[in-house]
């Protein structure tokens, strides 16, 4: 049942704490005003020459964020001894210490705390939360013995509460105390909530779930929330595993209402969210924000990650290696076919319909054929590069790589429609592989060609061909074919206008310019990311007629500001030609360009509501072990 603030279920056990974890660390919450976490980690066994790391990633988020940045203070004492001069930094991110073995290391150092975001730390006078990534020390050759963690509220955080997906060994009534997990990948694999939030919980398919929320307005409604996050839960949870229990024992959200974010990060039986207060759904309101549609569906993706990334997963991603980049081609699997499946596993929810559910896969393709760099990259590139591209966008991004999210969806949605028959109520789905996969990898390591040979197995046909131009190359996937096949139809609305110059535009306060399209209008005429489009002269046509010869000219009209694009249309037609006055760099230039013809884009419309209910509807799921 939901709680308040006031009533927060808290954590209690009659656990006694492992005295003797091999490694230990303390984590107090020094000093909330300067965003400081103090650590003291306790190595009962160190080696002569001991060396400890900070990882330079966390699993979930493929970019090198150099977590050590943050480390300051680090000193090493043995017994009364002070042993700070025996540490010797081997790089940015790892440090060897000399000390006598078989007494007890014990380092101490703090870790500046101040990104809000899922993937770090943060602690203020009003939160707490972390990644054990950005905070413990790895210590090398004891990656897999038991590690303690145990959390000290300071002064100012005295009455605050604790939440994250740690076995709890001695807690006070706010979840302040011991914590173990097996090891060091464990130990980092579930992040820790800390403040006074809202706290409440439900049960999916007979397992205890829990929501915490820090930051939310006082019109929340977490009885909504609740009711909708168990709805995903079970749903998800019968399609793996039918009647059976997940691979998990309990399961946290944690999530983080601010003014403006959106984002999340999955863990083995927890997730970290990011929202938008306003995307919460609200008490005494009928209609759904649109924001916490959105909100539904990270829910659903994060969720469904605790199978497809956390347990099976890349093969390259059977050991992490925390010190530098884990390559990978198969990201376009294990988030694209996510991001294909939390969407869908909300309609099958009763969460959306036929229409609601199309409107959200619309949105995908038009993203998709939106973007000149799917002509460029397959998804398997884009999967192996998301370390210098995906993470690291600039204003090219869209030219020179594609989204293995977006275009892996479609992919996943390929393969889906491709093994259904239009013509047969029973056939095979992508459902059935994904099912025949948990049980052909056992929760695990995954190659490409474990899921070319589960879908030969479901269909009876190699798809050798299809992974060749789907994954691997850079043709247009069959969607529009497909979908058809299926009783979607797809009919085309006019685009907007920045698609039809081949810009993408801020517009707060003027008209900037932040990308340029490949091969679009704007390209052609010269604009770049950066220029500020101030204003246009439309060029028309004059025409004097004489008694034998007609003659035409050209003259440029007064000159008209622009405050957003739209204005355009204004001022010029389809097929005109125009100048726009532009300011780059505080020089103003003069670009000629012709204002394209009308374009489209996709819109979906169920045609047959018999066969998109066969798609859409859950089928009779076969339970897995």
């Amino acid at each position: 049942m939901p709680s308040s603030p006031a009533s927060t279920p808290r954590t209690r056990t009659k656990r006694r704490p492992d005295s003797h974890p091999a490694v230990g660390l303390r984590v107090v919450l020094a000093d909330p005003k300067a965003h400081l976490f103090s650590v003291t980690l306790t190595v009962a066994e160190p080696q002569a020459l001991q060396k400890v790391s900070l990882p330079v990633w966390i699993p979930g988020s493929y970019l090198v964020r150099e977590f050590s940045g943050h480390l300051q203070g680090l000193a090493a004492r043995q017994g009364r001894q002070d042993i700070s001069a025996n540490i010797r930094q081997l790089d940015k991110c790892s440090w060897e210490i000399s000390c006598q073995p078989g007494q007890a290391l014990v380092l101490t150092y703090e870790v500046y705390a101040n990104d809000p975001s899922v993937r770090t730390a943060s602690l203020n006078s009003t939160r707490g939360f972390f990644n054990s990534t950005s905070l413990c020390l790895r210590v090398e050759g004891q990656e897999q013995q038991a590690h303690g963690l145990e959390l000290v509220a300071g002064k100012a955080s005295a009455d605050w509460s604790v939440a994250t997906g740690l076995t709890p060994q001695q807690t006070d009534s706010s979840g302040f105390g011991h914590y173990l997990a097996a090891n060091y990948d464990e130990l980092v694999d579930c992040p820790v909530e800390m403040g006074n939030f809202w706290s409440g919980s439900f049960k999916a398919c007979g397992v205890p779930h829990r929501f915490v929320v820090a930051g939310a307005a006082p019109t929340f409604d977490g009885d909504q929330l609740l009711a909708d996050a168990k709805k995903i839960c079970e749903t998800q949870i019968r399609f793996w595993h039918g009647s059976k229990k997940p691979p998990f024992k309990h399961y946290l959200f944690m999530l983080h209402a601010v003014d403006d974010g959106y984002g999340g990060l999955e863990h083995r039986n927890s997730t970290a969210l990011i929202c938008g207060r306003r995307d919460l759904p609200r008490r005494g309101e009928s209609k759904t924000p649109e924001g916490y549609l959105t909100l539904r569906g990270l829910i659903s993706h994060e969720y469904f990650h605790t199978w497809n990334v956390k347990r099976l997963r890349p093969a390259e991603f059977t050991h992490y290696d925390y010190g530098q980049e884990n390559y990978t081609q198969m990201l376009w699997f294990f988030e694209g076919f996510t991001s294909y499946y939390d969407d869908l596993l909300l309609r099958r929810a009763g969460l959306l319909d036929n229409a609601g559910y199309l409107k959200l896969l619309n949105k995908t393709i038009n993203q998709v054929e939106q973007t000149p760099g799917r002509r460029v990259q397959s998804v398997a590139e884009a999967s192996f590069d998301a370390w210098v591209k995906y993470y690291r966008q600039d204003e090219n991004t869209p030219n020179s790589t594609v989204s293995y999210y977006t275009k892996g969806a479609l992919v996943a949605l390929c393969f889906d429609l491709s093994l259904r028959s239009a013509d047969a109520v029973t056939a095979a789905t992508l459902d059935q592989v994904m099912r025949a996969l948990w049980q052909r990898c056992q929760a695990g390591p995954m190659r490409e060609t474990d899921f070319a040979a589960e879908l030969e197995t479901a269909s009876g046909r190699r798809f050798d061909a299809e992974l060749g131009d789907w994954v691997h190359g850079r043709a247009e996937l069959p969607v529009r074919e497909l979908l058809e096949q299926h009783g979607v139809a797809v009919l085309q609305d006019p685009a907007q206008l920045a698609q039809r110059l081949g810009l993408r535009v801020s517009e707060a306060g003027g008209v900037v310019i932040k990308t340029v399209l490949h091969g679009g209008a704007a390209q052609q005429a010269g604009f770049a990311a950066g220029d500020e489009w101030l204003g246009v002269e439309p060029v028309q046509a004059i025409h004097a007629v004489k008694a034998v010869k007609r003659s035409s000219a050209t003259t440029a009209t007064a000159g008209w500001r622009l405050n957003k694009l739209d204005d355009l249309l204004l001022y010029c037609s389809p097929g005109d030609k125009l100048t726009a006055l532009v300011s780059r760099d505080k020089r103003l230039l003069r670009l000629n360009m012709t204002l394209p013809e009308a374009t489209t884009t996709w819109r979906l419309s169920a045609k047959n509501s018999a066969l998109v209910d066969r798609w859409l509807e859950p089928a009779h799921q076969q339970p897995v072990a």
